[in-house]
């Protein structure tokens, strides 16, 4: 299960962890004008652990999720 949420200066993807046991914590995504964050409570350190991306990155780690093994470079179409 996923929501999509739009705020002022971003959008909010929160992915739910429905399957299985023992369930992860929920994983939120904000996507701004200037990057995206990924987020994710961490019970252990009980802290967020947050990682930035810069676009490309994502456009680059959506493309890999459907690749096989090997090294690629996306080029844009002219």
């Amino acid at each position: 299960m996923f929501t999509i949420e739009h705020e002022f200066d971003s959008t909010v993807i929160t992915l739910v962890d429905e399957n299985g046991t023992p369930l992860n914590e929920d994983v939120t995504i904000n996507s701004f004008a200037e990057c995206v964050t990924v987020e994710q409570y961490d019970p252990r350190t009980d802290s967020v652990q947050k990682i930035t991306l810069s676009h490309l990155q994502v456009r680059d780690l959506a493309a890999a999720l459907d690749l096989p093994e090997g090294v690629y470079r996306l080029v844009g179409e002219d």
